[in-house]
């Protein structure tokens, strides 16, 4: 298609305007986001390795790839989740028939395998693995390794939570999780997925992501909350954190998630936390199935993109509901209060709004 000659210079204006808030701010979150990991994982990994030494169940799998530490996830600029990925799940079976939203349980494939699992005494009555006694259990460990550790002037464990959650120097909330590595299955309840007649993901990369599978993480499950289940206690929360990275490869995909956080952590950062950067990212996967050709998302679309990502935002949370993008029926707004929602909407309809009227939006964001 032939662009109108008066339409290329206030194209390319935006464009370097992206780029420059990407060089800028982006650039400057990412550096100051590296400092504080780097320095809360160096601390981690000591309490860990005390926790190892007492327990040797509990292997530290936070270990850091070219720059990257695996594992760790930035909720926000001062929250922060270390999966701890725990080995031998073999002789459980993996089991999510829907009645646990979000949800799935690990059962013994045999009973007469109990004696041969490394996790023997967090075998339920039923044959379940139970991921609150594995978390509660954890959560003795860690209290003890901070009392031992030389930070522990500086590290407190939340003693108010049933997850195991670290407050560093008054300042950072680092929550470790412990977890199972799922790959080569893929759960019954994300089966829907991809949409059929939808062109992206391309099934290569769709069998890939399948392959890689997902990770179960001992957590309180927000689905479960107030509803009494027998089961909620033994139930551990599917995550497909890696498999939602994947789907990111190609095009400004990824640079586009990286200037959604920024904008978050700068203008959307609300009391009550009714936006987090999980909400952007699975809008991003949402966005990229409704324009699945590669060229809708060369660097001169960003800006339509982060636009049509934003009224996204706007009307689930006018909604009151943010589907999860493998498993809808999970409600990502479950727990955010209406008025911080209804907030929230206004914010971003003001940031939205300035973006779509000023061309020079990206130099005051």
């Amino acid at each position: 298609m032939l662009v109108p000659p008066d339409m290329v210079a206030p194209q390319s204006k935006l464009v370097y305007q992206i780029n420059k808030f990407c060089t800028e701010r982006v650039q400057c979150r990412m550096v100051q986001l590296s400092k504080t990991i780097f320095e809360i994982c160096k601390i981690v990994q000591d309490i860990l390795k005390e926790v190892e030494i007492q327990e040797p169940r509990f292997i530290s799998s936070l270990a850091e790839y070219n720059g990257r530490y695996e594992g760790l996830e930035v909720i926000s600029p001062y929250e922060f989740e270390i999966v701890l990925y725990l080995n031998q799940m073999g002789v459980f079976n993996f089991v999510d028939d829907g009645t646990l939203p979000g949800c799935a349980v690990l059962k013994l494939s045999d009973g007469r395998k109990r004696s041969m699992s490394l996790w023997v005494e967090f075998i339920t009555a039923s044959g379940y693995l139970s991921s609150r006694k594995i978390r509660s259990r954890f959560q003795t460990l860690v209290a003890q390794a901070c009392d031992k550790s030389c930070y522990r002037d500086i590290v407190k464990l939340m003693a108010d939570v049933s997850e195991v959650k670290l407050k560093i120097r008054e300042r950072y909330f680092v929550q470790i999780t412990p977890a199972f590595k799922c790959s080569g299955i893929w759960p019954r309840s994300a089966s829907h997925w991809p949409l059929p007649g939808i062109p992206w993901p391309h099934p290569n990369i769709v069998a890939e992501v399948k392959t890689e599978g997902f990770d179960l993480l001992s957590k309180e499950c927000a689905a479960l909350q107030n509803k009494n289940n027998a089961m909620e206690g033994d139930a551990w929360v599917m995550n497909f954190r890696e498999a939602e990275n994947r789907l990111l490869y190609g095009g400004c995909r990824k640079k586009c998630l990286s200037i959604l956080k920024t904008l978050r952590d700068r203008h959307l950062d609300l009391p009550g936390e009714p936006i987090t950067s999980y909400h952007m990212k699975t809008l991003l996967l949402y966005e990229c199935e409704k324009h699945p050709q590669e060229h809708e998302w060369d660097d001169t679309c960003l800006a339509d993109r982060i636009n049509g990502i934003f009224l996204q935002l706007i009307s689930c949370l006018q909604c009151r509901r943010c589907p999860h993008y493998f498993l809808p029926s999970l409600n990502l707004f479950k727990g955010k209060s209406p008025t911080s929602m209804e907030n929230a909407a206004k914010e971003i309809w003001k940031l939205l709004r300035e973006m779509l009227t000023n061309s020079f939006a990206f130099e005051n964001l």
